[in-house]
């Protein structure tokens, strides 16, 4: 499936922004247009299932296999950096071997959705779409009102089949066995989603794994000045 894509910037290196469960391409509304004034040609792409892309006909169109094919078929060739969150960072993974950035940022990835009670529980994000501007402020206190706006425009469009069709990885383990590229994981203070042991695992296994202090998931709207310092290096 071909994506929907926002672009911002005309340089001559490419960065791709993939978003996560729930979101689309605005939520990189502060961090695209840094990245183009640091000379990139910016992408961000609407995952299936969000934003103005396409629905999948079934719960079985809605697999981490599937956002990352659709990376491939919408993204050129030569992208320098690409940047994936949460969902989007499961769907990058799949596809890094193919795509074949230059450099990949991961940030809070969801490579592991837990089990038991504080777990992935899909009706928890399906709920989601009866929240109110008020309540989503509640939960995300540290949030530009832009991004409040932004969320609840998002959520509209959002295909709530996606969040059902992960609950057969739940306790499944993706996570990569190598960084294909070289490859930066930005975690949130805690993750929920990378715990210290696995971010340990990581960091044996070749990524450079950096945490932003008390940020909460969606790092680049929590903290935007202590995430893009997160990336000192990689952009």
């Amino acid at each position: 499936m071909r994506l929907h894509t926002t672009t911002w910037g005309s340089g001559d290196r490419t960065a791709l922004l993939v978003h996560g469960l729930m979101a689309d391409h605005r939520t990189w509304r502060r961090v695209g247009p840094a990245l183009a004034g640091r000379g990139y040609r910016v992408i961000a792409v609407d995952l299936r299932g969000h934003g103005e892309s396409a629905r999948a006909g079934g719960l079985d169109g809605y697999r981490p296999a599937d956002y990352a094919d659709d990376l491939v078929e919408t993204v050129p060739e030569g992208v320098e950096l690409a940047v994936g969150h949460s969902l989007g960072g499961l769907a990058l993974a799949g596809a890094v071997d193919r795509l074949r950035p230059a450099r990949a940022v991961y940030s809070d990835p969801a490579w592991r959705l837990g089990r038991g009670p504080n777990g992935y529980r899909a009706e928890v994000f399906v709920r989601g779409k009866s929240l109110t501007r008020e309540h989503i402020g509640a939960f995300n206190p540290s949030w530009a009102e832009a991004d409040l706006d932004a969320e609840m425009a998002s959520v509209r469009l959002w295909d709530e089949r996606t969040a059902y069709a992960l609950e057969p990885f739940v306790g499944a383990d993706l996570w990569p066995d190598r960084p294909a590229v070289p490859s930066l994981v930005a975690l949130a203070d805690p993750s929920t989603l990378v715990s210290a042991d696995a971010a340990r695992m990581l960091a044996e296994r070749g990524f450079t794994v950096r945490t932003v202090a008390k940020a909460g998931h969606s790092i680049h709207r929590d903290d935007f000045e202590g995430f893009m310092s997160a990336l000192d290096g990689w952009i």
